[in-house]
C-alpha cells in the first residue's frame, strides 16, 4: 500500500523547494491536500510524480485534460501572490486540485470547468475535504465567470497561446493573472509562465520563467488562411 503522506513530504521537500517554491503557505498546503484523490483510481500511485497527469480522456476530437506538475502548478500560483483576503478566478479546474489548494490561500475561489462531469467531480472533491470557500461554475473557460468578477487574482490551469480580454476585464485594479503562454499571436514558441498586472485600468505582462502545460480548451487561436 502506498503512504501518500510520506509521498507528498518527499514531493515537497524534492520537487518544491529545490525548484524556487518558497511560499510557506503554499508549501503547507501541497504537502497536505491529498492530489491522489483528484485522480482516476488507475492513476493514484502516480500522484506525486513531478509530471502533468491525465485526468480526462481525449473524446469526440475535445482536448485531454491534465493536472499541471505539482512544481508548475506550485511555482504560477506563487507567482500571483495570492493573499488571505483575495476572491480568485481559477480557470480550467479539472477535478478541482488547483481549487482546493488555492482555498487554502485565499478569502474565496471561483472554479470554472467546461467538462459537466469534471466539473461535477470537483465539486465532489472539495465537499469530501471540507472546502467551503470554494464554489464550481460551468461554463466556457475563456468566458471566466463574469457574475463573480472582478477578481483579484486569476489563474490559467493550462498551456493557452493568447489571454482573452475577456479575462483580463475580470481583474479588479492592482489584480494579477498568472499564466502559462505558448508563443503569442498563434505563433509556436517555448512556453513561457507570465504574470499580467492590471493599473490604473491598464493590463501589461511579464514574462518569468520558462514552463511547459498541456493546452486547455478553447483557447487556441482562429485559423487565418494564406494565398
Amino acid at each position: 500500500m502506498i503512504d501518500f503522506a510520506a509521498a507528498r513530504r518527499i514531493m515537497v521537500e524534492s520537487q518544491l523547494r529545490p525548484n524556487k517554491v518558497t511560499d510557506r503557505r503554499l508549501l503547507a498546503a501541497m504537502g497536505e491536500l491529498p492530489r491522489e484523490r483528484f485522480l482516476p483510481r488507475s492513476r493514484q500511485p502516480l500522484a506525486y510524480m513531478d509530471a502533468a497527469l491525465e485526468v480526462w480522456p481525449a473524446i469526440d476530437g475535445a482536448l485531454p485534460r491534465y493536472l499541471l506538475a505539482p512544481v508548475m502548478l506550485a511555482r504560477l500560483i506563487q507567482l500571483a501572490s495570492v493573499e488571505a483576503t483575495d476572491s480568485v478566478l481559477d480557470i480550467g479546474c479539472a477535478t478541482g486540485y488547483s481549487t482546493a489548494v488555492l482555498s487554502r490561500l485565499a478569502n474565496t475561489v471561483t472554479a470554472v470547468e467546461v467538462e459537466p462531469e469534471l466539473a461535477a467531480a470537483a465539486r465532489a472533491n472539495l465537499a469530501a475535504l471540507g472546502i467551503g470557500n470554494a464554489i464550481v461554475v460551468d461554463g466556457a473557460l475563456t468566458r471566466g465567470a463574469p457574475d463573480a468578477a472582478p477578481f483579484d487574482v486569476i489563474l490559467v490551469n493550462g498551456g493557452i497561446v493568447d489571454v482573452p480580454e475577456e479575462l483580463l476585464d475580470q481583474l479588479k485594479d492592482g489584480g494579477r493573472l498568472a499564466a502559462i503562454i505558448a508563443g503569442s499571436g498563434g505563433r509556436p514558441g517555448q512556453p513561457k509562465a507570465s504574470l499580467f498586472v492590471k493599473v490604473d485600468g491598464e493590463t501589461s505582462g511579464v514574462i518569468h520563467f520558462d514552463a511547459n502545460a498541456k493546452p486547455l480548451p478553447g483557447f487556441a487561436p482562429a485559423p487565418c488562411f494564406t494565398l
